[in-house]
């Protein structure tokens, strides 16, 4: 896809959310349900994927683990961001390798230390770029990477989060 091909697909779309803002604020979702074992079964739009306990916390490996698929949510959302960012900019990019790591205490998670956070401690998201591209457009399509990736965002600035239930007793 180049440029124009990618301005044409939005335009209707910008158009439309520039009339009637409130169509831009949809709800995304996601299921599971609990699986054999100590599993989750989630449903993504391709495939069953089931989740379980990291090796660190008495997995065997075999489950994918929620703090992985966090980390390829990034890099899926931040590679695909770059890609329509440099196809809307007409950066030139032979190639884009996005990479991501965090750091994780499982005392915390397991409950061994107090003071040990649950959770990512750091993440860092790198990317590698083989381009022609000058500095100053390969600084614009970081900084717009940055600025329009979901998920960066999301983690850059937690949104409000809470917890409901429904139980039913037999």
């Amino acid at each position: 896809m180049d440029a124009e091909a990618l301005k044409t697909l939005q335009a209707p779309i910008k158009a439309r959310l520039r009339e009637q803002p409130s169509s831009g604020a949809i709800t995304l979702r996601a299921e599971g349900r609990l699986g054999e074992g100590l599993t989750c079964s989630v449903e993504t739009s391709r495939a069953l994927v089931l989740a379980g306990l990291h090796p660190a916390t008495g997995g065997d490996g075999s489950s994918a683990c929620s703090g992985d698929m966090l980390l390829q949510a990034l890099v899926a959302c931040a590679g695909v961001t770059l890609n329509a960012v440099a196809t809307a900019l007409a950066i030139p990019l032979r190639d884009a390798r996005i990479s991501a790591e965090g750091d994780l205490d499982f005392r915390g998670t397991l409950g061994v230390a107090k003071d040990a956070a649950v959770g990512f401690t750091a993440i860092r998201l790198k990317v590698d770029l083989d381009s022609d591209a000058t500095p100053e457009q390969i600084d614009t399509l970081l900084k717009l990477t940055e600025r329009y990736c979901v998920i960066f965002q999301t983690l850059n600035k937690p949104p409000s989060l809470a917890v409901s239930r429904n139980v039913t007793a037999s």
